[in-house]
């Protein structure tokens, strides 16, 4: 072989390996954010459900921000992609889902752990047909409560719980109800507003910035309360709105019957 081709070899070698790599950065707070929600497993199985809860929404920041740096820094890509959904299906499917049995929904026996695991399973649905829906749904809208929203819910439940002191005991029909509820919800058509129409890069009024700043005091106050009541109030806007648009919209084919009977009584 000529001395001459060697270089060119080895630098197509490297090029080809350099596109068979991954971005860190994406990767590394994905990884971050499976961590948090492997964690929260650990810490449950340990009686520690506050540290637990705290975790999942640890890991709902790490989610929420891995995809935003990604595009930011054009280094989206279909294995950070599908490793995300794997990370997700951790944190916001089993994580949510063993806590919550761990601290109360183990009194009722088989019962518990099928909820629990109901509850797992929905999330696993949600996840996969999120992923089949890319590209083709309204990106404004969710179909089906997100599965960080639902683990929101649960987590959000046991670390207010946890911070007034009240024993897992004493909420295990509310506990029971809110997961059996929110796996629902998940694989559910109710749609649920995104808020991905918000474009970070786009110029926003000076009072949007003050909106931001009363939230951030708004959680400060009382996190473990003011998390759960936010994500609970989400979760129940997605039935409430569908209600009212069915009876909109049933208003509004009765309207053109009733304007012609009025219409006939002026004549």
């Amino acid at each position: 072989m000529d001395s001459e081709q060697k270089p060119l070899l080895a630098a197509g070698a490297g090029n080809s390996r350099r596109r068979r790599g991954i971005y860190l950065l994406p990767n590394l707070l994905t990884t971050a954010g499976l961590f948090a929600g492997f964690y929260a497993i650990v810490a449950a199985m340990n009686g520690r459900f506050e540290a637990a809860a705290v975790a999942i929404f640890v890991a709902m920041l790490m989610d929420g921000v891995d995809g935003r740096i990604a595009r930011l820094t054009n280094t989206q890509s279909a294995f950070g992609a599908e490793y995300d959904s794997l990370a997700d299906m951790v944190s916001f499917g089993l994580g949510p889902a063993l806590v919550i049995y761990e601290w109360t929904l183990h009194s009722l026996g088989k019962l518990g752990w099928l909820a629990a695991f109901l509850y797992a399973a929905c999330a696993a649905l949600r996840l996969a047909r999120f992923n089949t829906q890319v590209g083709i749904a309204d990106k404004r809208y969710f179909q089906g409560l997100a599965s960080p929203s639902a683990a929101a819910c649960l987590a959000g439940l046991v670390w207010f719980a946890v911070d007034a002191g009240i024993a897992g005991a004493a909420l295990l029909l509310p506990a029971f109800i809110l997961t059996i509820l929110t796996a629902v919800f998940m694989v559910s058509n109710i749609r649920y507003y995104s808020f991905k129409g918000l474009d970070s890069r786009e110029k926003v009024p000076f009072v949007a910035i003050l909106l931001v700043v009363l939230i951030f005091v708004l959680i400060s106050t009382d996190p473990p309360k003011v998390l759960f009541i936010a994500f609970l109030l989400y979760a129940l806007s997605g039935p409430v709105v569908t209600l009212v648009q069915i009876r909109q919209h049933r208003i509004q084919r009765r309207a053109p019957l009733g304007s012609t009977k009025v219409d006939d009584d002026e004549k």
